[in-house]
């Protein structure tokens, strides 16, 4: 059996030879709801290579970032293009990687919401953005708009320095009305980051994204939000806790904007504190691997058969062997986590640090949408005894999110060209067997 869709994965969802109920499962060609929705800032990255005068010349700071105002940016590119002076132009944004990266993990489809010019010109910014997105992700639904998508320039100097020059665009007027109520409520998940509410107070994309949380709640879709940067949540953390807690069921951070959210330096009891308000976390931790923390329910938890590692919460792994659990569907909701250190140690060369926890939070999507697909598929398996949020455990999860880090860490850009290899080249298949 393959899950969610067509992926013939060796190490994913082995069920194929142990479940009895297989007689059960539907036809592929049945309609399911193994999808995903995010909503987006669409933008691109434009890296380029200028002298000193280009960046005198436009009113940048060198080694500085500045927003432009789109006239300026328009000049800006015209001017890269004219001259040749673009090496790469990658479809960016947070949570497009994510939908991306889960559709090349799943080879199946994502739901992307937000705004694209309504004109595009071969070979231009928002052409390079639809080229660099998997045919598996759903673009059907982004509202056009008058103008460009948000744009991110790169210029790197003849030293060396990059200076950033970001020109929002129109990324921030995605309206309420363009938020698909029935793609949401079919969904495994709905996908957000924190920039999306942050906004100012005349774009209507805060409001869009409300919209789409209050359908979440409706039709009890988990509602997933990846923090992004801890600038913005050191403002104001009392209020982004009071917003966890309000309306979002999985949090996905590194360990700054854990620390900015909770106070709490150590990731693993940043997590836990997170564990007030939300009910399943993803911490990653650079150079430490990488954290989860969730509930599951106290008769069904599972212990370890990996050794017990120390932490600010002794043994803190014992039971990360248990599949996750939204707390208000336990009866005695119970905390576990789990922990793993970087893939081989992480990449001899770290290409790039952009997009690994975009990388590591697909992962865990995929394996959300997958319970779901097979709970349609055999609903009357006994994986199903409890209304699970994972198809894996805790400890699991941990493995397939910091593998697919690890993908993202060795390569220029921070979307993903290719599925996991079925037989991995350098390590033993015991990494996934054990």
């Amino acid at each position: 059996m393959k899950f969610p869709g067509k992926r013939k994965s060796k190490h994913y969802f082995p069920v194929s030879a142990r479940d009895p109920l297989l007689a059960q499962v539907k036809t592929e060609s049945e309609q399911t709801n193994a999808w995903i929705v995010g909503i987006d800032q669409t933008l691109v990255d434009i890296e380029a290579r200028v002298d000193d005068d280009f960046i005198r010349r436009y009113g940048l700071s060198q080694g500085h970032s500045l927003v432009i105002d789109d006239a300026k940016a328009e000049a800006l590119y015209q001017e890269l293009t004219q001259n040749q002076l673009i090496t790469h132009q990658f479809a960016g944004g947070t949570i497009g990687n994510t939908m991306h990266n889960y559709s090349v993990l799943a080879d199946d489809r994502s739901v992307l919401l937000g705004v694209m010019c309504s004109s595009i010109t071969p070979g231009s910014y928002a052409y390079r953005y639809l080229c660099n997105t998997s045919s598996r992700t759903d673009l059907n639904y982004l509202q056009g708009v008058d103008g460009a998508i948000g744009r991110c320039f790169t210029l790197i100097s003849d030293n060396g320095e990059r200076t950033f020059a970001i020109s929002p665009g129109m990324m921030n007027h995605l309206r309420p009305e363009s938020i698909p109520e029935a793609v949401i409520a079919g969904a495994s998940a709905l996908v957000l980051s924190a920039y999306l509410v942050r906004c100012a107070p005349e774009e209507p994309m805060r409001d869009a994204t409300m919209q789409a949380i209050a359908y979440a709640k409706k039709h009890n879709v988990p509602v997933v939000i990846t923090l992004g940067t801890r600038y913005v949540i050191t403002e104001q953390a009392q209020w982004w806790q009071d917003f966890l807690r309000d309306n979002v069921d999985i949090l996905a951070m590194n360990e700054e904007e854990g620390e900015a959210l909770t106070g709490e330096s150590d990731p693993l009891l940043a997590a836990n504190r997170a564990l007030d308000w939300v009910d399943l976390v993803l911490c990653t931790a650079g150079p430490v691997g990488l954290f989860m923390a969730g509930y599951t329910e106290d008769e069904n938890k599972r212990k370890t058969q990996h050794p017990l590692l120390p932490g600010a919460i002794a043994e803190f792994n014992q039971y990360e062997f248990s599949r996750a659990m939204r707390q208000n569907d336990c009866v005695s909701p119970v905390r576990v986590f789990s922990h793993i250190a970087p893939y081989m140690g992480g990449p001899e060369k770290i290409m790039n640090t952009n997009g690994a926890g975009d990388g590591a939070l697909a992962a865990l999507l995929h394996d959300i949408t997958a319970n779901n697909y097979h709970r349609q598929q055999v609903p009357n398996s006994s994986k199903h005894s409890r209304t699970w949020l994972t198809y894996s455990s805790l400890a699991q999860v941990c493995k397939y999110a910091n593998r697919v880090s690890y993908q993202v860490l060795n390569q220029h850009s921070p979307r993903l060209t290719r599925g996991l290899p079925e037989r991995e080249d350098s390590l033993e298949e015991a990494y996934w067997e054990r």
